[in-house]
């Protein structure tokens, strides 16, 4: 699958409605005060920023992990499952797993 290119013109310059995130008011700026003037805040938010470091990232590994190969089919075969359109080498390890259940099947 391609991935999608960005482009600055797909996206328009409207605000966006963040109830999360609200535009600050001039109340909101008067009452702000640096962090130097709440140092009892500074344990938490220590705690806080070490709970983000040590989260695990990304997608979650797979129980049974896909193993990358390299493997010349022929061309014909190829565009036969390409025809079908996205997802052929999918489709291709489908049928694959199909023949080896069969196989298996054969030898019980």
């Amino acid at each position: 699958m391609k991935k999608k290119k960005y482009n600055p013109a797909d996206y328009s310059d409207a605000p966006i409605d963040d109830p999360d995130n609200p535009e600050w008011t001039e109340e909101m700026f008067r009452k702000a005060r640096p962090m130097s003037e709440i140092p009892e805040l500074w344990p938490a938010i220590l705690e806080a920023a070490e709970d983000l470091r040590a989260r695990k990232r990304g997608r979650p590994k797979l129980e049974h992990p896909k193993v990358q190969v390299t493997l010349r089919l022929d061309a014909d075969v190829v565009s036969g499952f390409k025809e079908d359109g996205p997802g052929w080498q999918g489709r291709i390890n489908e049928t694959l797993k199909k023949v080896v259940k069969r196989r298996a099947k054969r030898t019980d």
